[in-house]
């Protein structure tokens, strides 16, 4: 799951298993796609920490390699 934002250039979108450290490590050594995991941008606040169990994925790279990088996400994720 994620939400279109109003106006950056990021996604955080949920992570299959919640583990957004375990899911970027195999991302990048899967896929050859690198993302943050969220906690590491969030801070317990109360609730717990916001970022936790999502990603960060920046689209600031030109439009053809983010496409890209979202069919390999979309790929890792279906096939688990």
């Amino acid at each position: 799951p994620v939400e279109r934002p109003a106006g950056a250039f990021y996604l955080w979108p949920a992570v299959p298993d919640g583990d957004g450290e375990a899911f970027a490590a195999r991302l990048h050594a899967r896929q050859n796609v690198a993302v943050l995991p969220g906690r590491y941008l969030g801070r317990d606040a109360g609730a717990g920490n916001p970022g936790a169990g999502r990603v960060r994925l920046s689209l600031v790279p030109e439009p053809a390699a983010c496409r890209e990088a979202a069919l390999r996400i979309r790929e890792f994720v279906e096939r688990g």
